[in-house]
Parts: structure tokens; C-alpha cells; sequence
């Protein structure tokens, strides 16, 4: 899992259709120190200092007597622990969890907790953002064992940040939960990319459930744009796969925002990927070479974007014009590829006969049909799952409320016995080894 940063959520329309940025990223937060892009080396992570950073709290390292206080943080809109159901009461309290985190993991280069950033649809309100992320938590991590610690951050237009930037971020233990605090063992199954593949896609399907239920139109897909443009094109949707022909948007984080603010331009450079590697059989002296990614090889809207910046210089009008002729360009494609399809169509059918455009005809409305067939069956199970999930979700909650007043019922009747026993011998306390009966 590569490491995350905040992202600003736009949407783009597809014929009608309004879709969201789609954005679910992880990392590991761990203890090993990492390498900056530029060379110079930052601190790992403690897992307390992240809990209360997210949270907005003031927590105590008990490991070094530390205190992270981030109370006075803003944007901080929800915090909150799930923990499975009969697992240990303490799980839940942030403090205590995430110091008996470090307290297990003895390793200098220990992993502690695993970070999910995901953005919200701003279209939901409130409630419906943290039923969301509550019912998929509950849903993909909780029910396999992991205590769930997340908060729902609010954009703060005032730092710069956009107003629709409403995200979540949830830590994840990498221990199971039991009834006596964490597993002593890790649980490695976690770490699988097919698992993480899993939950991506099932993210991107409860955000369209909740829009749907919303009575919103907006959806997310959590596929690259170039396979959703290959699905167009095997549904022969040429329109779609024309709005599909665009370079992904470039994430723009906090530095580059601060370059815009303070009047420079951003400038794009090649990043460093991995740690130094020594080749095989060279001396101790030689220098050790690097991986390298070269966005700007593929990055040609940026590129393009910069050469009309230095082109068009501080010349406004000649901004102007370049606009309208990128526009202009725009809709002649869009013209071409219309009278190309039509030009197809007419050809075939006057080359091939009237049979054929009948049978073309019949064929693309037969394909309608079993689309939409299978859309209705698609959106009744999800339903049906839906269903199923919020009465699990209950039962479970119920199942929870009965071993909490239970465990109430046995502490006030170990109370109980202790004052009878103190009656019995005159109200002197008990010896030590009849308090322990």
C-alpha cells in the first residue's frame, strides 16, 4: 500500500450522469523512518500521536509520558471505536488501545496499524456520511476481527482546502480482538492485495447505495478510466468513450497548494521511488542507483498546460483565445465522431440491405432489454443485501447490549458477596485469601 495524502474531489458529467473522483488509499503505519522524494529522511509513525491527530483529542504516550494534544484542531466532525462484538470492554477507549499497540510491538521497524483515507460524497448530508462509513466498517473490518478506530474530517475552506473535500480516516489494528485484548499473533491474511482490490470495489458500490438512496444520480467507480473506456467501447457507447479519452487529474497536495496561494506555479518533477539498491558486485564505494518514475513521459496535459503558460506568458488575451480554441477543437471531435457513426450506419445499411438494419435494429434492442434486466436484478440483490446487512447490523447490537448487561449483573453480584461476607465477620474486611473466593 503506497503512502497517502489528502485529495481535493471534483466530478466530471457523462451524459447526464454526474460522477464523483473515486478515492480509497492505504498505507502502514509503521516505526521505519522514511525517505522524502528530495533525499532527506522523516520519523516513522506512533501510533498514539496518529490517533489523536485524527481525532482532534489529547492523548498520553505512557511509553515516554508524551502528550499529543490536537484539541483545539478544526474539521474534526466525528470520532469513533467499533470493536467486535464480546471483545474486551478497553478496546474502545482510544488511549488505552493504542498505547497497548506499542506496548506489544517490541521492534525498532514494528508495524503498528494500518490507514485508510477515503473520500465522502458531499452530496450525502451528515448522518447519512457516517452511516456510511460506520455500516462499511462494521461491514468489511469489524466483522473480521479488527478494532476500527475512525474520524470524519470536514473541509476547511478557510485553509485553502476544497468544499467538497469531506474524507474519513480509519485505523486498523493489525491484531485480532478477543475477549482478552489483542491476538498476540498477527493476523498476515489481512495483508493480501486481493483483499485490499476487495474493498475497493465494495467501497465504490456503498457510496452508490447510499446515493441511491439519497435520490441522488452521482456515482463513483473505483476502475481505471481506461478500462471503464474499453467497457464503453465493447458496448459500442461511442459518446461515453469519447468523454472517457482524458488524462487522469493530477493529485495537487498541500505544498503545491501553498505554491498557488503564494502566486508561483507548481513545477512537475521526477520522484524517487523506493530506497537505494546496491547492484550486484559492485565495491562498497559505488553508488548505489535508484528507481525512477518520469510522470512527465505520460503526463501530457500537464505538459501541455505548461507549454501554453510559457507561450502565452503574461498575455491575457492570448489566454483567451487558446481557451476558445481548445473548446472549438473540442466540439469538432465531437462533430466528427457524430457524422462518422452516421456515415457507418447509413453505408451498411445501403450496401447490406434493409434486412440488416432491421436485424441491427432488433439485436441493439434486445441488448437494451437484457441490460436492463440485469441492472434490476443487480440493483434487487443489492437491496436484498442491504437488507440483510442493516438486520445483521441489529442483531448484532442487541447481541452486544445483552454481554454488556451481563457482565453489569456479575460485577453488582460480586459486590453483593463482598458485603455479605464483610456482615459476616462483624464488619472487619475479609482476609486476602477468602476475598479472592
Amino acid at each position: 500500500m503506497g503512502q497517502m495524502a489528502g485529495s481535493i474531489r471534483q466530478t466530471v458529467t457523462l451524459r447526464g450522469l454526474t460522477v464523483a473522483i473515486y478515492h480509497f488509499s492505504g498505507q502502514i503505519l509503521g516505526r521505519k523512518p522514511k525517505r522524502n522524494p528530495d533525499g532527506t529522511m522523516r520519523p516513522g509513525s506512533k501510533a498514539v500521536a496518529a490517533a489523536a491527530y485524527r481525532a482532534g483529542e489529547r492523548l498520553v504516550d505512557r511509553g515516554n509520558s508524551e502528550v499529543h494534544d490536537y484539541s483545539r484542531r478544526g474539521g474534526v466532525a466525528h470520532s469513533e471505536i467499533l470493536a467486535p462484538p464480546g471483545s474486551a470492554p478497553w478496546l474502545t477507549d482510544r488511549e488505552t488501545l493504542w498505547n497497548t499497540v506499542e506496548a506489544m510491538e517490541v521492534r525498532k521497524d514494528a508495524q503498528l496499524a494500518r490507514e485508510f483515507n477515503m473520500a465522502l460524497p458531499h452530496e450525502l448530508n451528515q448522518d447519512d456520511r457516517l452511516d456510511l462509513v460506520r455500516t462499511f466498517l462494521e461491514t468489511h473490518f469489524v466483522r473480521r476481527g479488527m478494532v476500527a478506530d475512525f474520524a470524519l474530517h470536514d473541509p476547511l475552506p478557510e485553509h485553502g482546502q476544497s468544499e467538497k473535500n469531506f474524507h474519513a480516516h480509519v485505523m486498523l489494528t493489525l491484531r485480532r480482538a478477543t475477549a482478552s485484548g489483542l491476538n498476540p499473533v498477527k493476523t498476515r491474511e489481512w495483508n493480501s492485495k486481493d483483499l485490499l482490490n476487495e474493498w475497493r470495489a465494495e467501497w465504490a458500490i456503498a457510496c452508490n447505495l447510499a446515493l441511491e438512496r439519497a435520490g441522488k444520480r452521482m456515482r463513483i467507480d473505483h476502475r481505471t478510466l481506461e478500462a471503464q473506456r474499453q467497457e464503453a467501447l465493447a458496448r459500442r457507447d461511442m459518446a461515453r468513450a469519447i468523454e472517457l479519452n482524458r488524462i487522469p487529474e493530477v493529485h495537487v497536495g498541500p505544498k503545491a497548494r501553498q505554491i498557488v496561494r503564494s502566486g508561483r506555479t507548481p513545477v512537475s518533477r521526477i520522484r524517487e521511488v523506493n530506497a537505494y539498491r546496491r547492484t550486484t558486485g559492485a565495491g562498497p564505494k559505488a553508488p548505489a542507483p535508484r528507481r525512477k518514475r518520469d510522470y512527465p513521459t505520460y503526463d501530457r496535459g500537464s505538459r501541455l498546460s505548461w507549454l501554453e503558460q510559457i507561450v502565452a506568458g503574461n498575455n491575457v488575451q492570448l489566454k483567451r483565445d487558446l481557451v476558445a480554441i481548445n473548446r472549438r477543437f473540442d466540439r469538432m471531435n465531437r462533430k466528427l465522431d457524430h457524422w462518422q457513426r452516421r456515415v457507418t450506419f447509413t453505408a451498411e445499411g445501403a450496401i447490406k440491405g434493409p434486412a440488416f438494419r432491421f436485424n441491427r435494429w432488433k439485436a441493439a434492442q434486445e441488448d437494451k432489454q437484457r441490460r436492463e434486466t440485469a441492472a434490476r436484478k443487480v440493483a434487487h440483490a443489492r437491496k436484498r443485501l442491504d437488507q440483510i446487512t442493516q438486520l445483521i447490523k441489529e442483531l448484532e447490537r442487541a447481541a452486544t447490549g445483552a454481554n454488556h448487561r451481563y457482565e453489569r449483573s456479575l460485577i453488582r453480584a460480586k459486590e453483593v458477596e463482598r458485603w455479605v461476607r464483610r456482615v459476616r465477620h462483624g464488619g472487619r474486611p475479609a482476609s486476602r485469601r477468602r476475598e479472592r473466593w
